[in-house]
């Protein structure tokens, strides 16, 4: 597993992502996944399965100490008092004593932003989180957390796949000092039917999850999270760093996109999003 190596922290640079997942299997299925090779799982307070994670964690085959785990506060949780309450029962639902990355899930406009980070910053303080980063900020908001943050923030994460042209966003998160965290990489199945990802996959006998998977971790600082509730495709989804694209296939998957392609939107809650 290959690392992404950003200011004070070192993430896998593939994820496990869990979001619409619970109950045993989710237990059962993060087991194959850390045997598999995965080393960083993503989870969030309203996935409402910090307690499945942290019961594959308490019986992973490999320790605590390898396996990087990134959750996020929800935003009901700003308010100093919640926020506190809530990194604990995180805490005890994951069943360790210290988060790796523990992240502001959307913005909250109902509290100071310098609230927000305020309370991010005491959690590193108070040694129950390593690093701090934010999700699904824009540029503004992002470069207004960094400025206000006493320890570094280390990632933005917010959806990215080859249909959303994220340039921008993307290019001020690097020049801020953060990485990239995408999530949606396959856009919903839409990749699946893609012609021009099945040729790329067939020219490199590849899956097309494979090809995308790729297409993230060869960028400049990208993390990519990975979902999939069969185990038989984790093999081979964390297969992607034995090869690698030709900037032609690269500049191909990146011409994928188009206006209006943007998935994850949720009113009240997103930003007003960099075009």
């Amino acid at each position: 597993m290959q690392v992404v190596k950003i200011r004070n922290a070192e993430i896998p640079a593939l994820g496990f992502g869990t979001y619409g997942m619970g109950g045993p299997a989710l237990v059962e299925l993060l087991g194959q996944a850390i045997v598999g090779g995965f080393r960083h799982i993503d989870t969030a307070q309203i996935y409402r399965n910090e307690s499945e994670v942290g019961a594959a964690l308490a019986h992973a085959s490999v320790p605590r100490s390898d396996i990087f785990v990134t959750t996020k506060v929800w935003t009901a949780n700003y308010p100093t008092r919640q926020f506190e309450a809530s990194v604990d029962d995180s805490l005890r639902n994951l069943r360790t004593d210290y988060i790796d990355l523990l992240l502001l899930h959307w913005p909250n406009a109902g509290v100071p932003l310098s609230d927000q980070i305020g309370a991010l910053n005491e959690t590193v303080a108070a040694g129950k989180v390593r690093h701090i980063g934010v999700s699904n900020f824009n540029r503004a908001l992002m470069a207004e957390a960094v400025r206000l943050s006493k320890h570094p923030l280390v990632t933005n994460q917010f959806e990215y796949h080859p249909y959303l042209h994220q340039a921008p966003l993307i290019e001020a998160t690097r020049r801020a000092g953060l990485a990239v965290t995408g999530y949606c990489g396959m856009a919903i199945g839409r990749v699946f039917s893609d012609p021009v990802l099945a040729t790329i996959a067939s020219s490199h006998r590849r899956s097309i999850a494979q090809i995308v998977l790729r297409w993230l971790v060869q960028q400049d600082a990208v993390i990519a999270l990975s979902r999939t509730t069969n185990a038989g495709r984790i093999a081979e989804n964390v297969a992607v760093f034995d090869f690698e694209l030709t900037p032609h296939e690269m500049s191909e998957i990146h011409s994928l996109a188009v206006p209006n392609s943007r998935i994850v939107d949720p009113p009240g809650l997103a930003p007003i999003w960099d075009e």
